[in-house]
């Protein structure tokens, strides 16, 4: 679900894609419901593909919502615009011990917090999409066995059909 649901820079909040088009997406809030459309000139990022900074790595925002979500049983965190940095940053080491110190600012923990309790208030599962992709990859391979299965008798045939008509 994480793909469909977008981050636009300049705007506050979280927006779902309702329709593409040529040069523009069609968006709607998650807190308002206001739908509009989004040009291709605005910076767009699918919360799929965001990822906080650790030592090792980057740790994508799907894991971090979930270890948030089991932290907060799945109930809103309660902070606030105004709540002090060294609480923001202690409670962030609790969800992700090993967050790169240098790389990820107030800002950012504030925004994901915000990004979190918009997807809960909104009860979008933001863990059902690993479920969905493992089902999908499952059947896409399944679909791809079947089809050179397929092209496999196909090609027999064929060939039988060409050593025939050349023995003719």
């Amino acid at each position: 679900m994480l793909t469909k649901i977008l981050s636009i820079s300049g705007k506050p909040g979280l927006y779902k894609l309702v329709s593409t088009g040529k040069n523009l997406n069609i968006v709607e809030s998650l807190t308002d419901g206001k739908r509009f459309p989004v040009y291709i000139t605005k910076r767009v990022i699918a919360l799929s593909d965001v990822s906080i900074y650790t030592e090792e790595g980057d740790v994508p925002l799907k894991t971090v919502l979930a270890k948030i979500k089991e932290k907060e049983k799945g109930e809103k965190v309660q902070f606030d615009s105004k709540t002090p940095n060294k609480e923001l940053f202690a409670y962030f080491a609790e969800i992700l011990p090993e967050y790169d110190k240098d790389r990820v600012y107030a800002s950012d923990i504030k925004k994901l917090i915000n990004w979190y309790n918009i997807l809960i208030e909104n009860k979008i599962d933001f863990e059902a999409e690993e479920k969905e992709a493992e089902e999908t990859g499952k059947e896409k391979a399944e679909d791809a066995e079947k089809e050179g299965e397929e092209e496999n008798i196909k090609e027999s045939a064929d060939k039988k059909d060409v050593s025939s008509g050349a023995s003719k």
